[in-house]
């Protein structure tokens, strides 16, 4: 039995390098196909590209979440430096004023003044920039490997419930073949009931009686359908050994519900109209678990 995979799961990895440590987790949920939601330092600008490549490159379907946080170990950052134009500035004007009988001003009265202060511009060796965002590149990837895997081990716990449900409905659609069988003689004899009913002295009523039950029986002939539900049962089967078929099987539950819909319309007897809703009702719970495979 081939390993499907689910869509639901997690994923975490981390990392560190040149006084930056990161972590990353890796989230996802259902989705008709694959969608890729990335939040990460504005300082890697060419992280999201390359994480969205990552996740598309391993997963096809579902809402992909990669989140990054990233810092500088303590001590990396660049010390503020003073800007000695400005503070030549200010300590003009504090003596002048002093000059006139003002208190003479304090150094962290000084400092504390506005521009003499400034966060030092960071310098960065653009290698090792680039260095660090590989890393941090790397370690996504770890992040979404765990995070199929964790599919994996969905699509373990779904394929055996999957492959149920198709078995029961190869088995509903056995129950109807045998049903379906009598349904000519069901309808002859109901519509020989009711002529008699209406009409009992009626000339060729028995060459009547046939050919208005052949053309009924024609009508209700459930075969095709029939043929069709086991040939879709082949094909999930066959979908089941070659992932990822989550859109296939996708399909497949509609023209599923389709013939079993028909199949209720056409039926003439009480049992197969049992059958075919008791069909609708396994096929809408398979449709529910394909939701979730990839």
């Amino acid at each position: 039995m081939s390993t499907i995979s689910g869509m639901t799961g997690f994923g975490r990895a981390d990392g560190a390098l040149d006084g930056w440590t990161w972590t990353v987790e890796a989230r996802s949920v259902n989705g008709r196909s694959l969608e890729v939601r990335y939040r990460g330092p504005g300082t890697f600008e060419n992280l999201e590209r390359l994480a969205k490549a990552a996740a598309q490159a391993r997963l096809n379907r579902g809402q992909v979440t990669l989140g990054v946080q990233a810092k500088r170990a303590e001590g990396g950052e660049p010390a503020p430096r003073v800007n000695e134009a400005v503070l030549a500035t200010y300590l003009k004007l504090a003596n002048q004023l002093a000059e006139e009988g003002a208190t003479p001003p304090s150094a962290d009265g000084l400092l504390s003044l506005r521009g003499v202060i400034e966060a030092a511009e960071e310098v960065e060796d653009p290698e090792a920039h680039a260095a660090v965002e590989a890393a941090i590149t790397a370690t996504i990837e770890q992040a979404l490997d765990a995070l199929k895997l964790s599919r994996q081990r969905e699509g373990e716990q779904l394929t055996p419930v999957i492959h149920d449900f198709v078995g029961t409905i190869e088995a509903l659609t056995a129950r109807a073949e045998l049903e379906a069988s009598s349904q000519t003689e069901a309808i002859r004899e109901r519509f020989t009931r009711r002529i008699s009913e209406l009409a009992p002295d009626a000339p060729g009523l028995d060459e009547r009686i046939f050919l208005e039950a052949a053309a009924l029986a024609t009508k209700a002939d459930v075969r095709e359908e029939l043929d069709r539900l086991s040939a879709h049962v082949a094909s999930a089967r066959t979908l089941l050994q070659q992932p990822p078929a989550g859109r296939k099987l996708d399909f497949l539950m509609q023209e599923f519900m389709r013939e079993a819909n028909t199949l209720c319309s056409k039926s003439a007897t009480t049992p197969l109209t049992g059958i075919g809703l008791e069909l609708k009702a396994v096929i809408e719970q398979l449709r529910e678990q394909v939701q979730n495979v990839e």
